[in-house]
């Protein structure tokens, strides 16, 4: 008899990152899920008849469940690929003056604080023992600009709708003046393109609206940029499928990540959900719920 294949998702990554959220959004499309997991119950748990009948599962795995076993996480996580099941490692984190900011508004004690070791330090150790972990990482997310809705948002399209042979593709739109993102795999720069924030009768506008998109396809640039960055995803994607790729974040930044790159972020992830039989989300970093 075939054992049954599940998704399995595993939420990690720093704490105050927002794995609990995280959980949480799974939790609500249908996911059986199961927080601060002892490591050395990982394996055994898929023996369990009650586990068995799940088809999709999400595990959080921290500092907490076991700081010294963490290092052997990816090993095991390959074993349970190798019994056939679909499994996704999600690794949640964010700068640390956020981390910090958001533990002083919770007023909530990090696990590996002690009356020797402070917020700061922790944090420290806490990146170190996670850092294999985040190396073998199928799905980075960096939480610093996201809300508790965006995170919600990103994750029920990048992965409860993800079928597991495709490439989820998310574009993400983003203003320098507000900082690279930690968690991409190509940033391309837009900032070379007309501006339409020096034209006042447009600047109130977003690169979502009319106004804007009407007057950036009025430059031939642009059009030259946005089919150089198709000629270029076209050719690659087929690559990425190729070597069993499941995650490729695409960041495009201007100024305030308002015009050029909301633009240039929906134009590609359009054509890509018309030309491409791929999961495709887009992200406008900049604009807040």
């Amino acid at each position: 008899m075939n054992k049954k294949s599940m998704n399995v998702v595993i939420v990690s990554g720093l704490s105050g990152s927002g794995k609990t959220m995280a959980l949480n959004t799974l939790e609500d499309q249908e996911f059986y899920c199961i927080d601060n997991l002892p490591l050395e119950l990982l394996s055994s748990l898929f023996l369990s008849p009650s586990i068995k009948q799940r088809e999709n599962i999400a595990i959080g795995i921290d500092v907490r469940s076991s700081g010294t076993g963490l290092k052997n996480l990816p090993a095991d996580l390959e074993n349970i690929r190798n019994d056939g099941h679909n499994v996704t490692l999600i690794y949640l984190h964010a700068q640390e003056n956020i981390v910090l900011k958001r533990y002083n508004e919770t007023r909530r004690k990090h696990p590996l604080t002690t009356s020797k070791i402070g917020l700061g330090e922790a944090l420290a150790i806490e990146q170190e023992l996670m850092a294999d972990i985040r190396s073998a990482a199928d799905l980075e997310v960096d939480t610093t600009f996201t809300n508790i809705y965006q995170l919600a948002s990103l994750l029920r399209s990048r992965v409860c709708n993800t079928d597991h042979q495709s490439l989820s593709i998310l574009f993400q739109s983003f203003g320098f003046k507000h900082g690279i993102p930690a968690s991409t795999d190509f940033i391309f720069d837009v900032r070379c393109l007309p501006n339409p924030y020096w034209i006042s009768e447009i600047r109130m506008f977003s690169g979502e609206e009319k106004p804007v998109i009407d007057w950036l396809e009025n430059h031939d640039k642009v059009h030259e940029m946005r089919n150089q960055l198709i000629t270029f995803f076209e050719t690659w994607i087929p690559e990425f499928l190729e070597n069993q790729r499941a995650y490729l974040t695409i960041s495009i930044g201007c100024t305030g990540g308002r015009h050029r790159s909301v633009y240039m972020a929906n134009a590609l992830a359009k054509h890509f959900e018309e030309h491409f039989s791929n999961d495709v989300t887009v992200f406008h970093r900049e604009q807040k719920n």
